[in-house]
């Protein structure tokens, strides 16, 4: 998948997984009330990383630490290498 975003040499573009809608007792939770969710489908990597593949899901430690950019309807969020903690299987 080719994204419009190209990252320099340490960062990483994710997309942000969506957020849970309903609880686990079936109740709808409101935009406002949803967790931001701290894993992420990662779409690019920049060339300093080695460790970190394309389709990979990934957790990212701090989203104050992130940049988050609006490219047309797409949404990506740039994280610096050393914030990503954790590859999900």
């Amino acid at each position: 998948m080719a994204t419009p975003v190209n990252p320099m040499p340490d960062y990483v573009v994710v997309q942000a997984e969506e957020a849970v809608a309903k609880t686990a007792s079936g109740i709808y939770l409101p935009n406002g009330a949803q967790e931001k969710p701290k894993t992420a489908k990662v779409v690019a990597v920049g060339d300093n990383v080695s460790n970190i593949k394309v389709g990979e899901r990934v957790i990212y430690k701090n989203e104050y630490e992130a940049t988050t950019v609006k490219v047309g309807k797409e949404e990506y969020i740039l994280v610096f290498k050393q914030n990503i903690i954790a590859t999900v299987k």
